[in-house]
């Protein structure tokens, strides 16, 4: 900064000034956003850039952007849509292999029994869980950037569209149903399942095209977990039907949960003794099996697999005992080998399921990519979000082609991957191995397997979401704010549906955020005595206040909603307000408006953005601030707020000299104008 023009050392200027600058500091002239640009910018298409409208630049950039399709940017862009070519000619194979096979066949394990049991929460066969665990994490190995996420069936989105597809295709009122009636049921039900897997998968898309990843971050933490959490719950209670052996049909919408706590009450004197033991002896060791898992995983080599053990052994024991016959237990049955014939779905149901299709998207992107984002910054890498879009769109739109219901990243198999000592997306093809054997050769052992026990493994797998609740003593200590957009939340999810209170938690999350913007207080800064700092007049006695001098900064978005509070704000502080209105609450000291203000320096280092209304009320300020000869510098505005000002007619009530590139270059201007033929104060530090 010593070569600008201007630039000298003022060796005695503390003495000579009524300010308090240390001995001996460099000194230079102060700069406008004009001459910073002549500088250090370039001077002539600067304006040029100013004086076009947004629109048409984009226009322009837009044409340019086919021209500018080469052989190596084709390359690159096949790089990006295709994470492999970069991952896998960089893989470890001595060190990552092994891990990621231990890691692949421990999941694979997992997903059969948790798919069939997410399939009966689905409202479809065991089989289509199978499906489900197979073919998005095939395609997700091939497309997405989480090198620690596992995907397949997940508990929020099974309830979420077994809600839908209890509405959509609702069982009949008599419920007793012949076996032919009974296929047919399940036939639709799977096709509006897969539909909602269409859908769901063709909005993901959508946004992937739009490159609206960004809106992963509209679902706050608080929400995703306060929702996991409140949905958990949800399934524990639509489960216990099947763990009392009661058939009782499945409650939807609003108040559901408690709906099926009456009717289990109702019905339990008619519950069976014979489901009710195979539940308990599950829980009992399906309940240890997880603890001593996530107590002793640093010790354990691979995490214990109470879930294939548990099936093993209760298939055992109803094929040896006859429980399905002698005390009518029911079972899975005759599991389909191989897959089912690629289909459409049912177009003609998208306008009816579009509604439900919207927030399981959500869910699943959300979801998906907060548990890639919490690996990555573990393991020290980055995911794409637009990627992650493009991954999870393409997984839910083909794999609806062969009747798999929605699906995501899910927490419990994320987490046993990581455990197990996976490194890559490779890990996912040793687990569809797995699965594959099962859909090829392995499915006839499961023919005995009593629901019951797909009942225990679903609230099992709800552990995770349950302990969720125990960050709640630590969020109210970090933020409040968060602490009550998690409780509504909850309670929304938990009192209404998991769809309905996802957008309560969403609207509510949304409006604290502007809630916050409506309480910012205005900052009257002062100079600290001996530096070249401007720091809020409330934080010490020692600052220095000049007399006709104000110093303002507002850190908040300008626009349509705080529009009024910072006129009323400037308003107060200047002098220019109807007598006899109550001043609004400021940061400023009690006789912040003794002294007439003659020069006003507003910082807007802390204006992120401005609509049209907010840069129309800054406009009327300047006008206002003219009429009644005070001098108005703005400093350190960014770019973005500099071109709406511009367009609104900024320039028509202020000169470019008066727009500064910092407080302290805008207040060195300031003081020249108070002290015209006082010392030379127009200077800033270097």
């Amino acid at each position: 900064m010593s070569g600008l023009p201007g630039a000298r050392t003022y060796p005695g200027l503390g003495e000579a000034s009524d300010l308090k600058f240390p001995l001996g500091a460099k000194f230079r002239e102060p700069l406008t956003e004009a001459r910073f640009q002549q500088l250090f910018g370039d001077a002539e298409q600067e304006p040029e850039l100013l004086s076009e409208p947004r629109w048409s630049r984009l226009c322009r950039q837009w044409r340019r952007r086919p021209g500018a399709c080469s052989g190596p940017g084709a390359w690159r862009l096949l790089l990006a849509r295709l994470p492999p070519l970069r991952w896998l000619p960089r893989y470890r194979w001595r060190a990552w292999l092994l891990g990621d096979a231990v890691a692949g066949v421990t999941v694979g394990i997992v997903h059969v029994p948790q798919g069939m049991a997410f399939a009966l929460l689905t409202s479809v066969p065991p089989v289509f869980g199978l499906y489900t665990s197979f073919f998005p994490v095939l395609i997700y190995t091939l497309l997405g950037t989480g090198r620690h996420l596992s995907t397949g069936t997940f508990a929020v989105l099974s309830l979420m569209t077994g809600s839908a597809v209890e509405r959509l295709v609702p069982e009949p009122l008599g419920g007793n149903l012949s076996g032919i009636e009974r296929e047919q049921l399940d036939a639709q039900r799977v096709g509006a399942a897969a539909a909602l897997a269409f859908g769901s998968g063709a909005l993901m898309l959508g946004m992937f095209a739009l490159q609206l990843g960004v809106l992963s971050t509209f679902l706050s933490e608080p929400v995703v977990k306060a929702l996991t959490s409140g949905a958990a719950l949800h399934v524990l209670v639509s489960q216990l039907p099947s763990l009392l052996g009661l058939p009782l049909p499945r409650q939807i919408g609003c108040f559901a949960l408690f709906k099926t706590l009456a009717a289990v009450l109702t019905a339990l004197p008619r519950s069976s003794p014979a489901e009710l033991t195979i539940s308990a002896l599950s829980l009992a060791l399906l309940v240890p099996v997880k603890e001593l898992n996530v107590r002793f995983r640093d010790k354990l080599p691979t995490p214990i697999p109470g879930e294939i053990v548990m099936v093993l052994l209760a298939s055992v024991l109803c094929f040896t005992s006859s429980l399905d016959t002698r005390y009518n237990v029911q079972i899975v049955g005759l599991l389909p080998g191989g897959f089912p014939q690629p289909h459409l779905p049912n177009l003609a149901e998208l306008p009816r399921i579009l509604a439900d299709s919207l927030p399981i998207a959500l869910v699943a992107f959300a979801v998906s990519a907060s548990l890639a984002s919490i690996y990555a910054d573990k393991y020290s890498y980055t995911i794409d979000s637009n990627q992650e879009l493009l991954a999870h769109g393409v997984s839910n739109l083909i794999s609806s082609l062969f009747s798999c219901f929605p699906n995501s990243a899910t927490l419990a198999t994320t987490s046993l991957l990581v455990d197990a000592g996976g490194n890559t997306q490779l890990a996912g093809l040793f687990s569809c191995i797995v699965v594959l054997s099962v859909l090829l050769w392995l499915g006839p052992f499961f023919y005995y397997l009593p629901k019951a026990v797909l009942a225990c493994i679903n609230i099992s797998s709800m552990r995770q979401m349950f302990f969720q609740m125990q960050e709640l003593p630590q969020l109210w200590r970090i933020s409040r704010m968060d602490f009550a957009v998690w409780m509504v939340t909850w309670v929304a999810v938990v009192i209404l549906s998991v769809d309905l209170g996802l957008a309560v938690g969403v609207v509510f999350s949304m409006m604290t955020v502007v809630c916050r913007t409506q309480r910012v207080q205005c900052l009257a800064l002062g100079l600290a005595e001996g530096t070249e700092l401007y720091r809020p007049l409330r934080e010490s006695h020692k600052l220095l206040k000049v007399p006709g001098l104000c110093i303002l900064s507002y850190p908040a978005p300008l626009y349509f909603g705080t529009r009024g509070q910072f006129r009323r704000t400037l308003e107060w502080h200047l002098g220019l307000g109807e007598g006899g209105k109550e001043p609004p609450k400021t940061d400023g000291p009690p006789d912040a408006v003794a002294e007439p203000v003659r020069v006003v320096v507003l910082d807007c280092s802390g204006l992120t953005f401005a609509d049209a209304a907010g840069a129309r009320e800054v406009v009327q300020l300047a006008g206002r601030c003219r009429d009644a000869g005070i001098h108005l510098l703005l400093a350190q505005c960014n770019a973005a707020v500099l071109g709406t000002l511009t367009q609104a007619g900024l320039l028509n009530r202020v000169t470019p000299e008066q727009l500064f590139i910092s407080v302290q270059d805008a207040a060195a201007h300031a003081l020249e104008r108070l002290e015209p033929t006082g010392p030379k104060t127009c200077t800033v530090w270097v």
